[in-house]
């Protein structure tokens, strides 16, 4: 199993990931990391649990959306179809969303 060094809030953290998906958690935890700096910016520094699950919330309130307008599109029968790419993109954020319900849960009970 490999593992991918990432750095969120300026703090380092090492995580495992299979072999090969080095630069995908990688480019995954930059997503994450600009969310929270974008609240960092707003609200300051609240502590890393809060802001994470706050840019947790926020990501998957876009992953909503974007359930939403999947839904609106498949209930209009096909009128408007969702490319390959798009299919993709709409699956990777359904996993994320999976992960980051998961790690909310694990941060809860911490």
């Amino acid at each position: 199993m490999a593992q991918v060094e990432i750095t969120i809030n300026s703090k380092n953290y090492r995580i495992a990931c299979e072999d090969g998906q080095e630069s995908r958690i990688a480019s995954l935890a930059a997503m994450v990391d600009s969310h929270v700096a974008d609240l960092v910016g707003q609200i300051g520094q609240i502590g890393d649990t809060r802001l994470l699950v706050m840019a947790s919330l926020l990501i998957a309130d876009e992953l909503v959306d974007l359930r939403e307008i999947e839904r609106e599109v498949s209930s209009e029968g096909g009128a408007v179809s969702l490319s390959d790419g798009e299919e993709k993109i709409v699956s990777a954020l359904n996993a994320m969303a999976g992960r980051i319900e998961s790690i909310a849960d694990q941060l809860e009970r911490a």
